[in-house]
């Protein structure tokens, strides 16, 4: 084996290695946001495959202060009430390495309200008629309702936004032949 031929094989073996894509896993994807008085949020897999059920979730304050812990449900979701308007951070550990993390700042917070237990007359019922509810409680009943459908879209582009498609593989694959196409026509010609 000629010099030549050895140096030619060391530059195919580089370019490859240069060109291959990395290693793709599924990631880990959580999102958060205001629903009425509360903060909702999701925790799952790119895969569209959501955290178990039970799956803890820390909330923490901007220094790290701890404002409590949340379980998923069966839908991957939690809820939280903030008391404080102060950025929130949401953290999960699905286990095997998968961190997912979160904040909302202050501006997407739902509207900071005192603990206290809302009496039977002051909440509107949901028998009520149409007419007897106030303004404010029917935009949060029409809040609700859109978080509910739009929540399996969300989860539908996030799980289309993270794979990978066919045309992206067929794309690499078509840059890789070309590649070897032009080296053996420059080996070829330098012959």
């Amino acid at each position: 084996m000629s010099a030549r031929s050895l140096s030619f094989g060391a530059l195919v073996a580089l370019l490859l290695m240069w060109l291959a894509p990395p290693a793709l896993a599924h990631k880990v994807v959580m999102s958060a946001w205001a629903l009425g008085e509360e903060i909702e949020g999701e925790v799952g897999f790119s895969s569209g495959e959501m955290a178990a059920p039970g799956t803890e979730v820390d909330i923490l304050g901007p220094d790290g202060e701890r404002f409590g812990t949340v379980a998923v449900d069966d839908e991957g979701l939690f809820r939280f009430r903030p008391r404080q308007a102060v950025p929130h951070t949401f953290r999960a550990n699905l286990g095997a390495g998968h961190l997912a993390e979160t904040t909302l700042a202050v501006d997407e917070l739902p509207p900071i309200t005192a603990p206290a237990s809302v009496s039977a007359e002051a909440a509107p019922s949901a028998a009520a008629p149409p007419s007897a509810l106030t303004p404010e409680a029917l935009q949060a009943l029409i809040a609700t309702a859109v978080q509910r459908e739009i929540r399996p879209l969300r989860r539908e582009l996030t799980r289309l936004r993270n794979s990978q498609r066919l045309h992206d593989i067929l794309g690499g694959l078509g840059y890789i032949a070309g590649i070897f196409g032009l080296l053996f026509f420059v080996y070829a010609r330098r012959r």
